[in-house]
């Protein structure tokens, strides 16, 4: 069966003429009686086979499928919850927020991992760590870092090399960054020190791990600290340039989640659409670039984020005060 593709152009409806989307595209018929609208932080070639199926299963629905980043999805949803059917975000402790302030829609009867849910109206469907994602040519003759501190010990004994050659996420404007960087110094105080180095030596700054991916495969960037995997993974352009690095002293992995809105105007078309991604999501030998949830791992041994309150602590207005006060005490230094 074909799937219906259609690039949204000029017929969105005023909220997204509204908005300036990343990306922006229709999938299913356009005169379906139906038409969902998802908003998501992930990029559209991950989630392209999961939308184009459900559409093909359900040819009575269709979907408006728009990205943005984790802190503006948020925003966005939050200003006009009724706007949206689900939500889709990397950011576990935005999204635990969202559903625990009530804007999720609790759904039975979904077969789901304890660990892996919240109150049944947040739900997660991928295991993914952050990484550091190195350029094999600039390490040259050096040792490839397995750990956080092999990283300071490179950045410390060569800065020459290094120096406005690294990249991580800007943790005021990314959701999903400031989520790696406050469980990283929960962790470890090592990160603090390899703030303080990377921040030495000039780290540029981005809103997500696609560009860094792009400036690392160009050489723009060698190391980029906190990166998603899978999206360094996904690009097989990149496989013979790039080197992902899980490190091994301690993992930050995340699970990425979605929610239906409380004031979703398809309700029960967005409850078939969850239960749809959770079911591709959670079935073995499924071949598409989005990672699957690690149902193997029970909730005494996983070693992802988990979805509890403790997750939304540095979500506090004081405590995220004084953690980007820190964290640009560190890495932005005297630019």
């Amino acid at each position: 069966m074909r799937y219906l593709v259609v690039l949204i152009f000029g017929i969105l409806p005023g909220l997204c003429l509204a908005q300036d989307w990343e990306d922006q595209r229709a999938f299913g018929d356009p005169g379906a009686e139906t038409t969902l609208r998802i908003i998501s932080s992930t990029d559209t070639s991950f989630f392209e086979p999961i939308l184009a199926s459900f559409v093909a299963e359900n040819p009575g629905v269709a979907i408006e499928y728009l990205v943005t980043g984790t802190a503006a999805l948020d925003g966005l949803f939050r200003a006009d919850p009724e706007k949206f059917d689900l939500v889709i975000s990397s950011a576990m402790d935005l999204q635990l927020k969202l559903a625990n302030d009530g804007f999720a829609l609790r759904i039975g009867g979904v077969a789901h991992p304890d660990w892996a849910e919240w109150r049944q109206s947040l739900f997660a469907f991928t295991t993914e760590p952050a990484a550091i994602v190195i350029n094999r040519a600039a390490f040259n003759g050096l040792e490839i870092p397995r750990t956080r501190q092999d990283l300071i010990h490179a950045l410390r004994d060569e800065p020459e090399r290094f120096h406005g050659k690294l990249g991580t996420y800007d943790v005021r404007q990314s959701g999903l960054g400031y989520l790696f960087a406050t469980q990283d110094a929960r962790a470890s105080e090592t990160y603090w020190r390899l703030m303080e180095v990377m921040g030495g030596l000039e780290t540029r700054l981005y809103c997500c791990s696609g560009e860094m991916i792009d400036d690392l495969a160009s050489g723009e960037i060698v190391v980029a600290y906190n990166v998603l995997g899978s999206y360094a993974a996904a690009r097989k352009d990149t496989e013979d340039t790039l080197e992902i690095v899980l490190p091994s002293e301690f993992p930050t992995t995340m699970m990425r989640t979605a929610l239906v809105s409380n004031e979703a105007p398809n309700a029960d078309a967005a409850i078939a659409f969850m239960r749809h991604l959770i079911g591709v999501q959670t079935r073995r030998g499924v071949d598409h670039p989005l990672p699957p949830l690690d149902v193997a791992k029970d909730s005494a041994g996983r070693s992802t984020i988990a979805l509890e309150p403790a997750l939304m602590t540095y979500l506090d207005t004081l405590k995220r005060r004084r953690f980007l006060q820190e964290w640009e005490s560190a890495i932005i230094q005297q630019r």
